[in-house]
């Protein structure tokens, strides 16, 4: 995902040619802002004051039901972010666009903004035509990246239930070996133990099978 934000970003810059400094945006569903790929140190500045003070065209276009852009062809004297455009100035950038990505069909997904600092006056239509495409593209790398995060947890989740199965199954079969207990009450032990110890059943079977040389040997004993 950060390759391909990366490319975004390095094309952006090509594709606009009044483009000056760009960057992106993302909010994840909690609420948080972030800068997900490497930027010049201006533009990690003008997304930090944004992030500290919660005002801005990033942030309002990131945001779930913001505007499909923000845009401000003469910051010097816009009222609407002061502290923002007050760095923005400094830094002798005089205009900015954000243009929102397209969010995530799911409740947990991504929203985010593609932002391109200009001179005063310099954000031309074709310019915003073009973000719009960029932006787009951008969400669709979210997205796909999404889709293989997701899948990769459900073979995470998928190997671990297979190998806490394992490691009770053993478990039960010492005790059934070494206690003369049936599989249900083998099980029923184990998950006493584990509610009365208050530690994970799959951590008590771990243990039981690690240690079944001191427990062979406290049964000979």
């Amino acid at each position: 995902m950060t390759q391909a934000l990366n490319d975004v970003v390095a094309a952006t810059t090509v594709v606009v040619p009044h483009a000056r400094l760009v960057s992106i945006t993302l909010r994840d569903a909690a609420g948080r802002f972030f800068t997900p790929v490497e930027i010049p140190g201006i533009a990690a500045d003008l997304d930090e004051v944004q992030y500290r003070t919660g005002s801005g065209p990033c942030l309002d276009a990131a945001a779930p039901g913001g505007p499909a852009y923000s845009l401000d062809q003469d910051l010097a004297r816009s009222p609407a972010w002061p502290q923002f455009a007050a760095v923005a100035t400094a830094h002798g950038l005089g205009a900015v666009l954000s243009t929102a990505l397209l969010p995530s069909s799911r409740p947990a997904g991504l929203t985010g903004a593609l932002d391109i600092y200009a001179d005063r006056g310099g954000i031309t239509p074709t310019d915003r035509h073009r973000a719009l495409l960029l932006a787009t593209h951008a969400s669709l790398a979210l997205e796909h990246a999404r889709v293989a995060e997701l899948a990769e947890l459900e073979r995470t989740h998928l190997r671990r239930a297979i190998e806490s199965r394992d490691v009770i199954g053993q478990a039960k079969g010492i005790l059934m070996a070494r206690q003369g207990l049936s599989a249900d009450a083998a099980f029923g032990l184990l998950r006493r133990t584990s509610q009365e110890l208050n530690v994970k059943l799959t951590e008590i079977a771990a243990a039981l099978v690690d240690n079944r040389g001191a427990l062979t040997t406290a049964d000979e004993e």
